[in-house]
């Protein structure tokens, strides 16, 4: 056996026990508006790359913490919570972000996940603190150790709703641009899902950075999502198609700092963006 058969198998075998169970379901009814409306990629992976994409994403949001699982970062109007830092609102926030918590929280129910009993009760289902100094207060207490232990045991069924968002993203992607510019478009998703590393930086971004198609999401004009990055790709010059998108994605979200009211984007933020467009790779 290969080293490098030998450290697939051995990757395989340790994250099974963190993911088991995470293959994303199926969508028959999106997957055929999908097919209808534009032409685009399946996105298809075997465990192993599912594996090592759920650990990269974990690793990006929580540095492979679960303290993190459950989390306020500074400067934001909203928790952050779960593998991907899924996003949810207080009541009284309406924020300009896409919030993805509660269709995760869905997800989840719908794969058997049994919710924390004070999570299902929730109605209104939104964040149930006002704002980051009530929940740096309440970050000991009973409900967030529940709600942390939980999306800790459901990391692998949250990569699933990863996979399964950024298939879903790919068609409205597609479809937002005019018909003449679909094709190309569709071409460079396809080149970049030819590969573990390019599927990763899909999933990854569209849970990072969005869809791009939110008209909130933008500063001047400008949005910074994936069919920015999309759009922004230079091929040809001998890059591959990874390499040309994680240059892309630079340029966008540096264009994004620039263009921001907040001189956190600038200081603190971009810095660490960049930082995870490094891991845009292919594994090794």
């Amino acid at each position: 056996m290969s080293r490098v058969d030998y450290a697939t198998r051995l990757i395989a075998l340790i994250l099974t026990l963190f993911l088991s169970g995470c293959q994303p379901a199926n969508n028959p009814e999106a997957d055929n508006a999908r097919a209808d409306i534009a032409p685009v990629p399946e996105i298809e992976l075997n465990s192993v790359e599912l594996s090592w994409i759920g650990t990269q994403v974990f690793r990006n949001e929580c540095a492979a913490k679960e303290a993190c699982l459950v989390h306020w970062n500074e400067g934001e109007a909203f928790p952050s919570l779960g593998i991907g830092h899924f996003i949810w609102y207080p009541g009284d926030v309406n924020g300009p972000f896409v919030e993805s918590f509660p269709a995760m929280i869905e997800y989840l129910s719908d794969q058997g996940s049994v919710l924390p009993d004070w999570l299902a009760k929730l109605d209104p289902f939104d964040a149930p603190w006002a704002n980051r100094e009530v929940f740096l207060e309440a970050s000991e207490g009973e409900p967030v150790r529940e709600l942390r232990s939980f999306l800790a045991s459901t990391k692998g069924h949250q990569v699933g709703f990863l996979v399964q968002r950024a298939r879903e993203a790919l068609g409205r992607i597609v479809a937002s641009v005019p018909e003449s510019g679909r094709e190309a478009l569709s071409r460079r998703l396809e080149a970049l899902t030819r590969t573990p590393g390019g599927v990763y930086a899909v999933i990854d971004y569209v849970n990072f950075k969005g869809e791009g198609l939110a008209v909130t999401e933008r500063y001047d004009g400008q949005g910074w999502g994936l069919l920015q990055v999309l759009q922004g790709v230079s091929e040809g010059q001998n890059k591959t198609a990874l390499q040309a998108f994680r240059e892309s994605a630079a340029r966008v979200l540096t264009r994004r700092a620039e263009n921001a009211d907040k001189p956190i984007e600038r200081e603190r933020w971009l810095p660490g963006w960049l930082n995870r467009l490094k891991t845009y790779r292919e594994p090794e």
